[in-house]
């Protein structure tokens, strides 16, 4: 039997990867590349984020503006969530 604590638990973590994939392709050329691999830690969830390399400055934005963006929208829905989200931008 599933307890509802484990499926909001499941929806929550899918709910973040969710939102920053909807994000991040809304900012890049080549949206079908966008790949988020979550990474379940002890004291946090690691969000690895890769896309096309040509894409790759359209995420980070002038001066990491973008990158902080994303992450500030992670931090603020990740609190009612008592959870702590990393956001980790991979190259190829």
């Amino acid at each position: 039997m599933v307890s509802v604590a484990s499926v909001r638990r499941m929806l929550s973590e899918d709910l973040m990867k969710a939102l920053v994939t909807a994000i991040v392709q809304a900012l890049v050329d080549k949206p079908d590349e966008v790949q988020i691999k979550e990474v379940i830690g002890d004291h946090a969830h690691v969000l690895e984020l890769r896309v096309a390399k040509e894409d790759l400055g359209k995420v980070i934005g002038k001066g990491g503006a973008h990158a902080s963006a994303i992450r500030t929208l992670m931090a603020a829905t990740s609190g009612k969530q008592k959870k702590r989200y990393i956001l980790e931008i991979i190259e190829n």
